[in-house]
């Protein structure tokens, strides 16, 4: 059958875009080469009318100048038509990408939203509040065995008026430990003699005796 009616040609891409502004961009610049050699042109009969005299050949000269510089305006609006039309397509490439963008993210916080209502179904906050309660029960039951192990036992009753008691002669015996009067006696006591004690001495009557005791005669 192919080969009788022919194949069908395939549909052709949709225009793309980018594809366009790319197209228009390399138009325009060759637009605006024509632009620079006529410019160069003009120029030169520019020139040219500066040396020539008034006179028929200047006017040709002239008339040829009007038509490159018609020319060079006519290409110059073309120049600007195309860069706007680039102009305009980008903009409008730049929000087609961000609607693309915007669609993006909106789909992805829309799988977030599922993600998390599946999640949040999982959870039971009855369950939670049980546990916290269970655990609160636990750290109560702990306290009161921590307790009952460190009880003690065995210790014998005391009094707390003896104690007090206990506590006031404690701080006597404090003061006691503080007291100084000693070292008043001490700074009363006889100095001690300086210098070696002497041989000789009077006894009870009076009279010469050495150090043992034997009465002494004094020398005449």
């Amino acid at each position: 059958m192919n080969r009788i009616f022919g194949k069908g040609k395939g549909k052709a891409p949709p225009p793309n875009l980018t594809n366009c502004i790319e197209t228009v961009d390399s138009r325009a610049e060759s637009v605006d080469k024509k632009i620079s050699r006529l410019e160069a042109e003009l120029v030169k009969y520019k020139d040219q009318m500066k040396k020539m005299r008034d006179g028929p050949s200047k006017n040709m000269v002239k008339q040829k100048a009007m038509r490159v510089l018609k020319q060079k305006r006519m290409y110059e609006n073309q120049r600007d038509n195309l860069m706007q039309q680039s102009f305009n397509m980008e903009q409008t490439n730049y929000t087609i990408q961000g609607l693309k963008d915007t669609k993006t993210t909106v789909d992805a916080m829309k799988v977030g939203l599922k993600d998390m209502k599946k999640a949040y179904k999982k959870v039971d906050i009855n369950k939670i509040e049980n546990l916290q309660d269970d655990l609160e029960d636990m750290m109560e039951d702990a306290n009161e065995i921590q307790e009952a192990l460190g009880r003690s036992y065995g210790t014998p009753e005391i009094d707390d008026d003896d104690l007090e008691a206990e506590l006031s002669a404690l701080g006597d015996e404090l003061l006691l430990d503080d007291d100084t009067s000693y070292l008043d006696e001490a700074s009363t006591a006889p100095s001690i003699p300086e210098g070696l004690p002497s041989s000789q001495s009077t006894n009870r009557d009076g009279i010469l005796v050495d150090e043992f005791g034997l009465p002494q005669i004094p020398a005449s």
